[in-house]
């Protein structure tokens, strides 16, 4: 397992703020030659605490995108098996456990309310969900 250090979380910062940002720019912000960020990048990559990049895209540009955050409460010891079961949902986008009322937290980005409205229902059926609670995302500030 991979412990970041400050620098390892300063380069991470500014990989999600530009996941295609070149080395050499990295390296200038961060006051390090290009060896280092390859180095780093690298160690990141292979320790598997870097486990790809992605692309984000502007909400603007993909209105009909249906973004929500679910709240979900999970009944007795089936957190292990829920946690399996919404994985297998292709539009789960992030899943996290928490404290307090709710027991998990899931991004859903769905392409349509229709699609959304079927990924409720999914959910909601999977055995030890026992209660959530949904709220879209309209904008981004």
């Amino acid at each position: 397992m991979h412990i970041f250090d400050p620098l390892d979380k300063r380069l991470v910062a500014l990989l999600r703020e530009d996941g295609r940002a070149p080395v050499s720019r990295l390296a200038t912000q961060l006051g390090v030659s290009r060896q280092t960020v390859e180095s780093r990048l690298g160690r990141l990559i292979d320790s598997g605490a870097v486990l790809g990049f992605t692309v984000r895209v502007r909400q603007d540009l993909d209105p009909g995108e249906v973004r929500a955050v679910m709240l979900i409460e999970v009944v007795g010891k089936s957190t292990t098996a829920a946690i399996r079961s919404l994985r297998g949902l292709p539009e789960l986008h992030s899943l996290h456990t928490t404290n307090g009322a709710w027991d998990l937290v899931a991004e859903i980005r769905a392409a349509s309310l229709a699609d959304f409205d079927r990924v409720l229902r999914d959910v909601r059926e999977i055995p030890g969900i026992q209660n959530s609670e949904t709220s879209l995302l309209l904008s981004s500030v």
